[in-house]
């Protein structure tokens, strides 16, 4: 009789506290025969709900999210032409460059590429990596006088901007020298203000490895003919991207002509990316933001480029031009950008300039783990050969539950329990408590 009535405290109690629970959310279980549910027309994101009792109840409902779509990285390492083309598409322009790259700078897709990571010399578009690693060190007002020692080992047959031993220049005199006349001898100073050619070149290196340019090799920071000296068109592309996001990157590789100090006096300079000025009978691109140039004989001519149009911006990079000239490159460089401007929708990514991101922990280890099983099984159901060690990683990746297809939180599978044991140990109290007030009383 004791054991009963506690038991009845105990139900009396555990209903009380459900019933105080809140409803489940429209996630947790279907909803039943006796509710209907109607989408808000004004608010896509919410959702109404008639109970049975009659009453409405309004709820947000959880975005829908994009349709994953499988990207194989390691396609950009096949060689020749790489493009997804979907119905509609133009066709890719047929240049002569040995590798070329087109890219959304925003999003980092690569919309098309050819022998995208063959490793070539990059010549002076290795500027754009020397930027991007020294440029933040110093400011642009910083005044500084060369010292002769500063100018020493220029490369013979290189392009200068006429910096003199024992003048004084601001730094952004000496980055214009950089990005328009391409000049070494700025190139020069500038290394040796952050802490010398050797010191920059394994920065350079450093950067490069942290924006995930794997194919550079830095043995001279001005892109001069180095034995061992390379780059890709892929890397080339990540280091424009990675510019474009640098405002006074971008200043710099967009100013088409500046003044030079000379001492008392100044001469003028013009940059030498011809789609940018239209020197040479090459006509302006519009939209054209820039970025950098390049020529050695080892080399011959690289481009990266960048222009935007409308909402979209765009780099292309080209790597030696094996017809057409000198002036081939900016040409071909224009084909590319009319092409990814006017395909962009029309292709699926066939890769992206964004690095692979990885961590040591054992739970990122799990998280890869999942992520690479669940790419195996998605290439599966689109009848496409998973990505290799998908495999082995859907067998390493956690089991999860049949019935609902995801691992079941633990903080949320065991709240109603814990709320249940809760009741039943108030209920006994209670129910305790009221047993001695009555033996008292009697």
């Amino acid at each position: 009789m004791i054991v009963t009535s506690a038991v009845r405290h105990a139900a009396a109690g555990t209903a009380a506290v459900l019933l105080a629970l809140p409803a489940p959310s429209a996630t947790a279980s279907p909803v039943t025969s006796t509710a209907t549910v109607t989408s808000t027309a004004a608010v896509p994101s919410t959702a109404t709900v008639t109970t049975s009792s009659g009453s409405l109840r309004t709820f947000l409902r959880e975005p829908t999210p994009p349709a994953r779509r499988y990207l194989d990285r390691a396609r950009l390492d096949r060689k020749g032409t790489q493009v997804q083309p979907l119905s509609g598409a133009p066709d890719v322009p047929s240049v002569s460059a040995l590798s070329w790259v087109v890219a959304d700078a925003s999003s980092g897709e690569v919309l098309a590429a050819r022998n995208a990571h063959r490793k070539l010399p990059p010549a002076s578009t290795l500027k754009a990596l020397f930027a991007l690693t020294a440029l933040p060190h110093h400011e642009p007002s910083e005044q500084h006088t060369v010292a002769d020692s500063e100018l020493t080992g220029i490369g013979d047959g290189s392009s200068l901007v006429g910096v003199k031993e024992g003048y004084t220049y601001k730094v952004s005199d000496l980055w214009n020298g950089v990005f328009l006349s391409s000049g070494n001898d700025a190139v020069h100073v500038l290394a040796a203000m952050n802490g010398g050619w050797e010191s920059m070149s394994r920065q350079m290196q450093e950067k490069a490895r942290s924006l995930g340019a794997l194919d550079t090799q830095v043995v001279s920071p001005d892109g001069y003919d180095a034995p061992g000296q390379v780059s890709s068109a892929y890397d080339l592309a990540v280091f424009g991207r990675a510019g474009l996001q640098d405002p006074a990157f971008t200043r710099y590789c967009s100013t088409a002509y500046a003044d030079f100090p000379a001492g008392s006096w100044s001469y003028g300079i013009a940059n030498t990316n011809r789609l940018l000025t239209g020197a040479n009978g090459v006509g302006r691109y519009p939209g054209l933001i820039g970025i950098k140039n390049g020529y050695t004989s080892n080399a011959g001519n690289t481009l990266i480029s960048a222009a935007r149009r409308g909402d979209r911006t765009l780099v292309v990079t080209v790597m030696n031009p094996q017809s057409g000239g000198g002036l081939a490159v900016y040409e071909e460089a224009r084909e590319l950008l009319d092409w990814g401007f006017e395909a962009a929708d029309l292709v699926q990514p066939v890769g992206s300039l964004l690095p692979v991101r990885t961590t040591t922990t054992a739970a990122g280890s799990g998280n890869r783990a999942v992520a690479v099983a669940r790419e195996g099984r998605d290439a599966r159901a689109d009848g496409r050969a998973p990505r290799p060690g998908a495999e082995a990683a859907a067998a390493a990746a956690p089991a999860k539950d049949p019935a609902h297809g995801e691992e079941p939180s633990g903080a949320s599978a065991g709240l109603p329990l814990a709320l249940v044991g809760s009741a039943c140990a108030a209920a006994l109290a209670l129910w305790g408590w009221r047993r001695r007030t009555a033996h008292r009383a009697g």
